[in-house]
């Protein structure tokens, strides 16, 4: 499997795709230092075949699918859907995270993720992330907006742009911590599931990339580096 992987990177240079947008898994430190899970496993796959580790960072998950196939990353780390999986190519998810709302915090109307498709509501979410395809195909009555990365949807909804803004549970606390005139949803939207990825489909790559996942996930890698960033 080590020459599977060993293949993905070009001239012993490993680039990885990473999303800065998702909080649960990357935070970027003040000197620009990448910590969290997708960042960890990039360093662990760029060490384990032996080559140089570049990262390639992205404000949001749309600009990376966006990216796929424009030789610009080698791997990455995006959440499972399969409008995507018919570009790319996903292993097992490494992490389950949890994406909701956050709301004007008087706004008593909206107390719950259920309350939030109903008609009069407008929902802003950030474009082409897992959560903005999720809610894509399942509202009905809410009106859907989209804005950029998930800061730039964080940042207009604080403007006064629609009643909600859809998020990774972990940025929408991140973003909005000291905002007292914001809510988050205690209930959840939907459940991401977050894969490493290949920007294109490749039986034998992805079978050693799964391989290399499960192992992280198996010896407590993921669990470890998932923990530290809580």
């Amino acid at each position: 499997m080590k020459t599977q992987l060993a293949a993905l990177a070009q001239n012993g240079e490993l680039r990885a795709a990473i999303n800065t947008g998702n909080r649960a898994l990357v935070q970027q430190q003040s000197d620009g230092t990448l910590t969290g899970v997708s960042p960890a496993l990039a360093r662990r796959l760029a060490s384990e075949i032996g080559a140089e580790l570049e990262t390639v960072v992205y404000a949001g998950a749309g600009k990376v699918f966006a990216d796929a196939g424009q030789g610009r990353w080698d791997v990455g780390f995006l959440a499972i859907d399969p409008m995507r999986a018919q570009k790319v190519a996903f292993t097992d998810p490494y992490i389950v995270i949890e994406a909701t709302f956050a709301v004007r915090a008087d706004a008593e109307y909206l107390r719950d993720v259920g309350d939030i498709d109903a008609t009069g509501v407008s929902v802003l979410t950030a474009t082409g992330s897992a959560y903005d395809m999720h809610l894509t195909k399942t509202l009905k009555h809410a009106t859907l907006e989209r804005s950029g990365t998930p800061p730039d949807s964080f940042a207009a909804f604080a403007a006064g742009q629609c009643d909600a803004v859809a998020g990774v549970r972990a940025s929408l606390e991140g973003y909005f911590a000291d905002d007292p005139s914001v809510r988050i949803l205690s209930g959840v939207l939907t459940e991401v599931r977050q894969a490493m990825v290949l920007p294109h489909h490749d039986a034998v790559a992805i079978a050693a990339l799964n391989e290399f996942v499960a192992r992280a996930v198996s010896d407590g890698f993921v669990a470890a580096h998932s923990a530290a960033q809580e």
